[in-house]
């Protein structure tokens, strides 16, 4: 069978706890790394920023950045 989402990055709303799936994709990119990260792997967003990261670590820089901002 083929599939159409392969490859294609997803556009997701990201909630308190979980996100929403707006259009189809299998990945999401970093938004500290740019790293891709497939959705099965996804465990780090924040709902504030409406972003997604690939590691515990690259969270904490961006919230650290956004706190500094005045963002948080």
């Amino acid at each position: 069978m083929l599939n159409f989402i392969a490859g294609k990055p997803a556009r997701i709303r990201y909630l308190a706890g979980t996100y929403k799936l707006l259009a189809d994709g299998d990945h999401v990119i970093c938004a500290v790394t740019q790293q891709k990260i497939p959705l099965s792997s996804l465990r780090y967003w924040s709902h504030e920023l409406q972003e997604p990261y690939a590691s515990a670590e690259a969270a904490a820089a961006r919230y650290a950045e956004a706190r500094a901002k005045g963002l948080l």
